[in-house]
């Protein structure tokens, strides 16, 4: 990939409002918009996240209403359903463990000290603090997700316009543990959609990036 590519597709993208609902996101190019969620980097590797894909049409139909009525939510291609874990636990803690030890091949009794670790910092901190950490971890993954739409030359919009109960009582999730924090739409732009054809409005870069030296 060479910079000019990576520059393009980054001024390339906008938070399209309007998408084509005819328009349909390709088996090939979607796994490349799943790997993007799937090897999102997380604090402690942990992955406090989880994603509803929500493909039935009338459930996008229920959710529009309780999403300000927008139109991407029953327009795009693909809907994201970003939740996060609310409380850490001892078995979600186990069940990766678990996982590492299949997928780096070695004993759990190796991995004892990072278990307690997790444990002690994770399972046994306030329940607040670890809810606004795995909400601040799910929006990593939006930002993958994000971005490996825009090399794809995929539209994509995160939302926060919705009410997250109302979300969670639809897709069927309440107290399971896991909570709606924000969506993305994926597809491709209507050619009616006016904000294509407006300039991406950004502060200059001096006014954002400061160099400590």
């Amino acid at each position: 990939m060479t910079h000019k590519t990576l520059q393009d597709a980054l001024e390339w993208r906008y938070a399209t409002k309007k998408f084509d609902p005819t328009k349909k996101i390709s088996d090939a190019d979607w796994v490349q918009l799943r790997n993007s969620l799937t090897l999102a980097p997380s604090s402690y590797g942990v992955q406090p996240w989880r994603f509803l894909v929500v493909e039935n049409p009338e459930v996008r139909n229920q959710l529009k209403p309780v999403s300000w009525n927008q139109t991407q939510v029953t327009d795009a291609s693909h809907y994201v359903v970003f939740q996060y874990k609310e409380k850490m636990d001892p078995d979600f803690v186990q069940k990766f463990i678990q996982r590492m030890a299949d997928v780096r091949e070695t004993s759990l009794e190796s991995l004892d000290g990072y278990k307690n670790l997790l444990i002690e910092n994770l399972v046994k901190a306030p329940e607040e603090k670890i809810r606004v950490w795995s909400q601040r971890q799910t929006y990593i993954a939006m930002g993958f997700l994000l971005q490996t739409a825009a090399l794809l030359r995929i539209d994509a919009t995160p939302m926060e316009g919705f009410d997250p109960a109302a979300y969670d009582k639809i897709l069927g999730t309440e107290g399971s543990g896991w909570k709606t924090v924000a969506t993305v739409a994926l597809g491709y732009r209507h050619s009616e959609d006016p904000l294509q054809h407006q300039k991406k409005v950004r502060f200059n870069e001096a006014d954002l990036i400061h160099y400590v030296k």
